[in-house]
């Protein structure tokens, strides 16, 4: 009202109050009129706003409220970032994907699968020469403990090295873990008694390769996300080909140097792979503080996870009972002794195909989607193998056993990506791998027993059918995954 008298104002000559005072009594019910009118009008045309658009008009008053308290908070957000806010930002930026340091990477870790599961998948070969020469006197089911807590051991350590790595600590332990395990395959040279086998090759070389394998996978993750699936897969071919390297070499240096100088070699060509991945291995995100301890226990409350983990334990009942016995049952199925010590070699050379082709085509389908199908036709050749004579029939089960047991174990690890949060990965695997470990260790102690009472016909059989029922758990997994039986998993 102000506003509108003051050019009235200046107009009135204020000595004349009378003048003054009619003009006034006129101009304020023009005004009060006015300005009724104007307030009749707002009131209208905000009734109209708010029942146009009433979210609107609730939204934009808290938006101006924090608006300024937002700018002063812009200047020390980075300092009071959480890890796992840091992480997840890290995560979101794009994955390098390729590139030299990338890739340098990639062959660090192909060092680790050819100095870890490579030495471990040639168990086969030791195994066939313990039963017929070091370890006459013991069965070979009681044989086959040192190769089982061998190979369990391998994935047992990943709960411990997981949460780890999860938190920071990996050039340590890896540097660790690889000198354990040269100063292990340098002592099995000297032993005499089963004991010493035991203690030396079943837990020295199985907890030094679990902790050196574990966090490595790892790894894979920080550099590679379009491309993980192929990545993983060189990455497998590295034990393809110590899977191959290693049983020729221990039976060809057995017969020019004898059994120490044997292990002894084995051990300088662990100093040169391990000493490539220590050098070249290397994280690229941050490490992350996720709160709980070693387990993640929710986790089991997903039916994919569960589910996926439960395919996995009960699958390795069965999975290596083919590459762990198929050299000591070559003579009885009509192959001359000297073929039947590189059988091992032509499983892991199919393994190399398998791995490499499986990581390739699971970038374009999902891993779940090729694991599937290649675990059935595995199954399938476990069940035919005993049955199988001759030479050539024989090498045939060998190479395809090998290629698609090979496109299974290379892609174990790739679905944790997609089963959980990307910050609890190390953890989630470690649970799985822990898990895994015990089928690990329980399939060729069962198979042995089997193999003493029945024979290789009834073990056939058997790994067969757990194989099976684990391909109906994956199948299944990977259903709740998507909720569908189509899609990228």
């Amino acid at each position: 009202m102000r506003s509108w008298l003051a050019p009235e104002a200046d107009k009135i000559k204020w000595d004349d109050s009378e003048l003054f005072a009619s003009r006034l009594s006129r101009t304020l019910p023009l005004q009060a009129a006015v300005n009724m009118s104007r307030a009749n009008s707002l009131e209208r045309k905000s009734q109209q706003s708010q029942s146009f658009d009433r979210s609107t008009l609730h939204d934009s008053e808290p938006q101006a409220r924090t608006s300024h308290v937002e700018k002063e908070k812009g200047d020390t957000e980075a300092s009071a970032i959480p890890p796992e806010v840091a992480y997840q930002r890290h995560a979101a930026d794009d994955y390098p994907d390729g590139g030299l340091q990338a890739w340098l990477v990639v062959l660090g870790a192909a060092s680790v699968t050819f100095s870890t599961f490579g030495y471990v998948n040639a168990w086969g070969e030791f195994q066939d020469y313990y039963e017929d020469i070091v370890l006459r006197n013991k069965s070979p089911s009681t044989i086959a403990w040192i190769g089982s807590v061998q190979y369990s051991l391998v994935f047992l350590p990943a709960l411990i090295v997981g949460r780890l790595f999860d938190i920071g600590y990996f050039k340590g332990p890896l540097f660790a873990a690889s000198t354990i395990l040269v100063v292990c395959t340098f002592l099995v040279a000297e032993c005499k008694e089963y004991w010493h086998f035991l203690l030396c090759q079943g837990f020295g070389v199985g907890i030094s390769c679990g902790l050196i394998f574990g966090p490595t996978m790892g790894v894979i993750a920080h550099w590679f996300k379009k491309k993980r699936s192929t990545a993983m897969g060189v990455v497998a071919f590295g034990s393809s080909m110590g899977g191959t390297v290693f049983p020729i070499a221990f039976r060809n240096l057995n017969i020019a140097v004898g059994f120490k100088w044997t292990m002894r070699i084995i051990g300088f060509i662990l100093i040169f792979t391990l000493g490539i991945a220590n050098l070249t291995l290397k994280r690229r995100l941050p490490p992350v503080h996720v709160s709980g301890g070693l387990l993640n226990l929710k986790q089991f409350k997903s039916p994919a996870y569960s589910i996926y983990t439960a395919a996995g334990f009960i699958g390795f009942l069965g999975l290596y009972t083919v590459l762990t016995f198929i050299n000591a049952s070559a003579p009885s199925q009509g192959v001359s002794g000297d073929l039947s010590f590189y059988l091992v070699s032509i499983a892991n050379a199919g393994s190399t195909v398998g791995r490499l082709a499986s990581g390739i085509i699971a970038d374009r389908v999902g891993a779940m989607t090729v694991m599937a199908p290649a675990t059935l036709l595995a199954g399938a050749l476990t069940f035919a193998w005993p049955f199988v004579s001759g030479k050539g029939g024989v090498v045939a089960i060998a190479l395809l056993y090998g290629a698609t047991s090979g496109a299974y174990v290379g892609l174990l690890a790739v679905p944790m990506m997609a089963l959980g949060e990307s910050a609890d990965v190390g953890r989630r695997t470690g649970m799985y791998m822990t898990i895994l470990a015990f089928g690990a260790v329980a399939g060729p102690p069962i198979s042995g027993a089997i193999i003493d009472a029945h024979g290789y016909k009834a073990v056939g059989i058997y790994a067969g059918s757990v194989i099976m029922v684990a391909v109906v758990l994956l199948t299944t997994a990977r259903w709740f995954v998507l909720r569908s039986w189509r899609g990228k998993v």
